[in-house]
């Protein structure tokens, strides 16, 4: 079922919203070579505390941390650990809050250090095809419009799009209606409307797009090993337009 939200409940939703996009803000200066994702996890954590919210993900169906650390071949779910980030690798940090029951979610995938050439490419076309997707987020549009922008951009490029995870619908509860494809048919799917609002998240491989999970039962993984990028924000359509909430 979707459910719809009033411009008051959108303005509510972006308090919890801008908690998590001064997070991530603040995370690019702590991703650095040698930091522990367990120490990443940690300052998020007591961050969020500290702006008066709670960690989404912690104990969300058992995970057991604030973040969400996915490095390289790693698409989403990694779980915070005592491994250091070396110079090289990227990392997707995915992260929400609650604060007064309602929910954000936002993630962006960090350079530690420098890096190749292909995997910098990488991050910044997971990065474009969430834009090239909000640019089909408008009333009258379908759902498809906006998988479709993200996959036809991504695949364009060289890269692959991740079928088994998707974005979601996004309110009270971390997960919503409708799920939001990367990848899709143009002029398909739910009729877009005010009110809806969305967490819009490529996950894009530099390699194939089929994908894994380990037997931590959490940590999602390319079968080919390649690098993955994460990409996403909260997203809401309103009569005057598209707001980026984390953003």
């Amino acid at each position: 079922m979707i459910k719809l939200k009033s411009l008051a409940e959108i303005a509510k939703m972006k308090q919890s919203c801008e908690i998590i996009r001064d997070l991530l803000l603040f995370m690019e200066d702590k991703v650095r070579p040698g930091i522990t994702t367990k120490k990443l996890d940690e300052f998020a954590y007591d961050y969020i505390r500290r702006r008066g919210a709670k960690p989404s993900f912690l104990g969300y169906g058992g995970f057991p941390g604030t973040i969400c650390a996915s490095i390289d071949e790693v698409v989403v779910h990694g779980i915070p650990s005592s491994r250091r980030l070396e110079e090289g690798e990227i990392i997707g940090i995915d992260v929400g809050a609650i604060l007064n029951v309602w929910q954000s979610d936002a993630a962006r995938t960090f350079i530690v250090g420098d890096t190749t050439p292909e995997k910098k490419k990488l991050v910044e076309v997971t990065k474009e095809s969430f834009f090239k997707g909000i640019e089909q987020f408008k009333l009258g549009n379908r759902l498809g419009d906006i998988s479709s922008a993200i996959q036809q951009h991504a695949e364009s490029n060289g890269f692959g799009v991740v079928r088994a995870m998707v974005g979601h619908g996004i309110g009270r509860e971390m997960h919503e209606d409708p799920q939001v494809p990367n990848f899709g048919r143009a002029g398909h799917g739910l009729k877009l409307e005010k009110g809806l609002v969305l967490a819009i998240e490529p996950m894009i491989t530099l390699g194939d797009w089929q994908v894994e999970t380990l037997k931590d039962g959490w940590t999602c993984v390319t079968v080919d090993r390649s690098p993955s990028a994460h990409y996403e924000n909260t997203v809401a359509l309103t009569e005057n337009g598209i707001e980026i909430l984390t953003l």
